[in-house]
């Protein structure tokens, strides 16, 4: 372990306490039963498109919950689980808010560690992304207005997306997104190298620099909002503070939006409420776009 941790820590006790969900938790076993049964609901009750492909490998699928009426708006959800836990299965309820609004809901899957790096993890998701862009419409999206999702872990790989070159990595058009609502992201990955959760997610100096969004931020037309529940530890409301800093520094459009009440697990519930900040402002950057 380096003399000086990242960010000042002081030692791995103080990043884990910084970084465990688990700690702030009101009752994280209601909340991933309140998943399971929102999700299986959403499956039973929904119109439902399951494990499409996106790619060659079995781990990239990706869950569609098409809206009633074609040309819908997209949300574009990718789940969290700090990369080594977690499936697209365990988020259908996000569809909910989306689907009462007139959106078309896409749930990314992809590989999780340490079976695969997070290098891969980052190229899957770009590759789910592009998939969506060049094909919802296919399935009743609108690819002028997919709007990017992601909590935790998924709120990284959703900042990694708006930092990608598309046009010249993809041939897609540069800032392909409507709007991006990122909630209790991960954007400067450092301190989680000297975590509990290194022996899983495996990170060295070049995988921290490579795949910490913070470092990346270009300049982008896409809209951000970041948002974390003002139950977490403070390290989350840094970390987002920290990006959107970074990202209003490079020319950008981006907001704040702690909320209230919610810890780590109750703040993603809020994309089932289609009346919630978050479903507006997803809302909002689609209608942004068709004007």
């Amino acid at each position: 372990m380096p003399g000086a941790l990242p960010h000042g820590f002081a030692d791995q006790q103080e990043i884990d306490r910084a970084y465990d969900p688990l700690v702030p938790a009101r009752d994280a076993a209601a909340a991933n039963r309140h998943f399971a049964e929102r999700s299986a609901q959403a499956r039973r009750e929904l119109a439902y498109q399951a494990a499409v492909p996106y790619g060659p490998t079995l781990a990239e699928t990706l869950d569609i919950f098409p809206a009633a009426q074609p040309d819908a708006p997209v949300f574009l959800f990718i789940h969290g689980g700090y990369w080594r836990a977690r499936a697209a299965r365990d988020f259908s309820c996000v569809a909910w808010g989306p689907h009462a609004l007139g959106f078309t809901t896409v749930v990314v899957d992809y590989a999780l560690c340490p079976a695969v790096t997070l290098d891969e993890i980052v190229r899957q998701v770009r590759a789910a992304a592009a998939w969506v862009l060049r094909h919802i419409a296919a399935h009743g999206g609108d690819p002028r207005r997919v709007v990017v999702g992601g909590h935790s872990a998924g709120g990284h790989l959703g900042a990694m997306l708006l930092n990608t070159r598309w046009r010249e990595d993809y041939g897609l058009p540069d800032d392909p997104f409507a709007g991006a609502v990122l909630v209790s992201g991960l954007y400067d990955i450092a301190p989680l190298r000297y975590s509990y959760l290194q022996p899983a997610i495996q990170l060295d100096e070049g995988s921290v620099l490579r795949n910490s969004p913070v470092q990346h931020v270009r300049r982008c037309a896409t809209p951000a909002l970041l948002a974390w529940g003002d139950v977490e530890q403070t390290a989350f409301a840094q970390q987002s503070q920290g990006f959107h800093a970074a990202w209003q520094k490079a020319g950008n459009r981006g907001e704040l939006a702690p909320l209230a009440g919610a810890d780590h697990f109750a703040v993603v519930q809020a994309f089932e409420e289609p009346r919630s900040s978050l479903c507006a402002a997803m809302q909002a950057f689609a209608a942004e776009r068709s004007g």
